[in-house]
């Protein structure tokens, strides 16, 4: 008989929004199946959603090297290879650091020679690389946006990098400048925020509770999680309410 773990991932229905893409990714396990597919909405809909944005990727590691796991144009995928030839560029130093890196003027930055080629062959001005989170709540890819329009792209830059620095991320529409797109970002990886945070303190619970690691407390939560055919965020609320209820004691 096949363990949770053999039963493949429930294909979800397709999220709506850029937000909903960024959040189902947050609750699901790290090898799951439909972690690609989630990725691969993510950069459509970062291209499609944020307006200063022109092209949008995904990387990731992948067996004995960094890979393009989905891009919304192949002009998108030549400047992620420079920076694999290379060994070298924003969405590998994202990556590897786990912060995001923007780079609001790509023809003053010198550092990556073949990105720097690369983009300004192709007429691009900025860049974000965002690391993006799954289950475990360790880094699985980076998100990279590429754009023309620097002025456009840097509330954003300034946006996420406040918000990875966990301070509140900015907001109304006053001076930042946010098109609505950039905001449904912004707002959603505040959520993906949420959902790791409270499936991070399942892992506290049955870390406590049952003296194990972190890495058995993500194996027991998966597997639970494949059970019941429940994401991650699901079963680590479960746990989580289960644990804040008062025990009742027997009267003496």
């Amino acid at each position: 008989m096949p363990t949770a773990e053999d039963r493949p991932t429930p294909e979800p229905s397709a999220p709506a929004s850029l937000m909903a893409a960024l959040v189902a990714l947050a609750a699901t396990a790290d090898d799951a199946s439909i972690v690609d597919v989630h990725l691969a909405r993510v950069a459509r809909l970062a291209a499609d959603t944020v307006a200063p944005v022109d092209y949008a990727s995904i990387t990731a590691w992948r067996g004995r090297g960094y890979t393009t796991v989905a891009a919304s144009s192949d002009l998108a995928r030549a400047v992620d290879q420079a920076q694999y030839a290379d060994d070298a560029g924003p969405c590998l130093r994202s990556l590897e650091v786990a912060t995001p890196v923007g780079v609001p003027d790509i023809a003053a930055t010198m550092s990556w020679p073949g990105f720097h080629r690369a983009a300004h062959d192709l007429g691009l001005h900025v860049s974000l690389s965002i690391p993006l989170f799954a289950g475990s709540g360790a880094p699985v890819a980076v998100l990279n946006l590429y754009g023309r329009d620097a002025a456009g792209l840097a509330p954003l830059i300034r946006g996420v990098r406040t918000l990875y620095a966990r301070q509140p991320p900015p907001s109304g529409d006053g001076p930042d400048g946010m098109d609505t797109g950039a905001r449904q970002l912004l707002a959603g990886l505040v959520q993906a925020f949420t959902v790791r945070d409270t499936i991070q303190c399942a892992f506290g619970v049955l870390m406590a509770r049952d003296h194990c690691s972190a890495a058995e407390a993500y194996r027991r939560l998966r597997l639970w999680a494949a059970e019941a055919g429940d994401s991650l965020a699901d079963v680590a609320a479960a746990l989580l309410d289960s644990a804040a209820r008062p025990r009742s004691h027997p009267e003496n």
